[in-house]
């Protein structure tokens, strides 16, 4: 299955790619979030592959749920598709955006693909095991290297997002005495955890649960986790929400390898 899934993610890479260096016209969806034609170029590759190899496993993907498209998932395997993770980095050209596929099971991602493609670099999970990999000009799949978490150092690094900073989250930075902190786009801040860059991802902002799964898949393969902000499991496929629409993630914490709560309180929370 994870050839299929990097294939797919490949695929829609180059054609974010093409339309990257051409003019980006941007629209505005129904949220009021940012939607080009490289967003729905790569949707459709990729449910035009995933339909072909496994026509039997329903697709929750962002266009296509925007557009009031919603297949049944309860109590089966699904897919969690992110076409371009990071849009606002496309738009300001800026190298930090992702494709992101995932499979959930049982409300866990048990295997997934994160593929940068202005950085030609890619990163899967599948079978508890976490690889990165790079691609040449051609998109060939070239130096395939295991990659997992580092054990906690004495002091922790932070990523947080570029876009979507916030005073919480400069709580939790000073709270845990957190000096250092990147700021990156999209969902390669999972992945900086998963090859042992940095420590700590808080999220307090919200996502969405195709926002973060394929990356939350590559950490926990990696050695890492990812928690509520209470330290509960975090979970997808979340369906009738009281307090959010479907698929709406609540803030959390990704964790890598021997790290955990270290002085998040309820303030914080």
């Amino acid at each position: 299955m994870i050839d299929t899934l990097t294939a797919a993610a490949i695929e829609a890479g180059r054609a974010i790619l093409d339309v990257y260096e051409r003019d980006i016209e941007v629209s505005e969806k129904a949220d009021c979030s940012p939607v080009t034609e490289a967003d729905r170029c790569a949707e459709e590759i990729i449910l035009a592959i995933l339909a072909k190899t496994f026509p039997d496993i329903p697709v929750i993907a962002e266009e296509a749920v925007s557009a009031g498209e919603i297949p049944e998932i309860e109590g089966q395997l699904f897919f969690l598709v992110d076409p371009l993770d990071g849009t606002k980095e496309f738009i300001n050209r800026r190298s930090d955006f992702t494709v992101n596929i995932a499979l959930i099971s049982n409300g866990e991602p048990v295997a997934g693909v994160v593929f940068a493609p202005a950085r030609q670099v890619g990163y899967v999970a599948e079978g508890g095991r976490a690889t990165k990999f790079h691609v040449a000009t051609d998109f060939a799949v070239t130096q395939v290297t295991e990659i997992c978490c580092r054990p906690r150092p004495a002091s922790l690094t932070a990523v947080a997002s570029r876009s979507h900073s916030d005073a919480e989250t400069a709580d939790f930075l000073q709270k845990n005495a957190i000096r250092d902190c990147t700021s990156i786009g999209s969902s390669l801040k999972f992945c900086l955890l998963a090859e042992g860059l940095a420590d700590v991802y808080p999220r307090f902002g919200r996502t969405m649960e195709w926002d973060t799964a394929a990356g939350d898949a590559v950490l926990r393969a990696a050695g890492g986790r990812v928690t509520t902000l209470d330290g509960h499991p975090f979970r997808y496929g979340k369906r009738r929400q009281a307090n959010d629409c479907d698929f709406a993630n609540p803030g959390f914490i990704g964790w890598g390898r021997d790290c955990g709560p270290v002085a998040v309180d309820k303030e914080t929370d």
